[in-house]
């Protein structure tokens, strides 16, 4: 029997290796889509994780967010001592831990606005841009870290009005409720916050609006004193700006009192925010991201 040589594979010929078969084990990494709705919440719960790390690490920014309203709530309470108490007939502490809560997730909005304007600078947020990730993760990153601080400094600010006389008095499920606000709140305002930080100049000044912004409504609301106490001509401005319902939705989870009107109102003024910045917010920071 003979054999040609179309039979006989040549030695000089290199041989191609087989390209692998794909593995399937489970050992092998899974790949996710950058546009897929699971992709995006891996890597926003990534980003998340960094928002987090960087705020905690800026001692600073703790200070500013959690031992100063902490002091300040301490400070109201001994300076005005129980003369709101005589007049409402409800523990002043009722009314100046939730002022605390609001006033110090809104300067906290304001370093994360700042930081954000920093990083536009640097060119982190155009890295960030360009990698293979979902364009929305990393906005939608300082948005949750947001209200996850939002909800860790409630905690820690409660739990420090305790010591003024603060207390739980309706249950546990009105008590989950003071939180709920707290953190609802603290997500609009810092929607607001950065939708303003990403459509300002780098250079603007926004700690300071935003601080100006703050202290007003710290200072004119049914926190400090109720609403009737104020001039005539400013009474439906204190009761209908975003901090008196709050406070006074949150007071009444607490203290007791009425919710349904405070209720509707809190959820109009934080649809209103949510609604007016969601655009601003993801059309600047794509300008933002990818202008430098």
């Amino acid at each position: 029997m003979t054999t040609t040589t179309d039979d006989v594979d040549d030695p000089r010929e290199p041989t191609v290796p087989s390209e692998p078969e794909a593995s399937s084990g489970p050992d092998e990494p899974i790949v996710l889509s950058e546009r897929s709705l699971l992709g995006w919440w891996r890597q926003t719960a990534v980003l998340t994780g960094r928002q987090l790390l960087v705020a905690f690490r800026d001692l600073p920014t703790l200070v500013q967010i959690l031992i100063f309203p902490a002091l300040t709530m301490l400070m109201f309470k001994v300076v005005l001592g129980d003369a709101v108490g005589k007049v409402t007939g409800v523990d002043s502490a009722f009314g100046i831990v939730p002022l605390v809560v609001l006033t110090s997730t809104m300067f906290g909005s304001a370093v994360s606005a700042t930081r954000l304007n920093m990083e536009r600078r640097s060119g982190l947020l155009s890295r960030l841009y360009v990698l293979p990730i979902n364009r929305g993760a990393d906005f939608s990153a300082r948005v949750l870290a947001e209200s996850l601080r939002a909800l860790l400094t409630t905690i820690a600010l409660v739990a420090a009005g305790f010591l003024i006389g603060f207390r739980f008095t309706q249950g546990v499920g009105p008590a989950i409720g003071i939180f709920v606000v707290a953190v609802a709140y603290a997500t609009a305002f810092a929607m607001l916050t950065l939708a303003l930080a990403v459509n300002a100049a780098p250079g603007a000044p926004l700690v300071s609006y935003l601080g100006m912004v703050s202290t007003l409504l710290m200072f004119f609301n049914s926190g400090f004193s109720p609403v009737d106490m104020y001039p005539g001509w400013l009474q439906p401005i204190v009761a209908n700006q975003p901090m008196t319902p709050a406070i006074d939705l949150m007071r009444s989870f607490a203290a007791g009192g009425p919710i349904m009107g405070n209720l509707i109102k809190v959820g109009i003024w934080t649809v209103l925010m949510m609604g007016a910045a969601t655009y601003p917010a993801l059309q600047g920071y794509r300008k933002a991201a990818a202008g430098r």
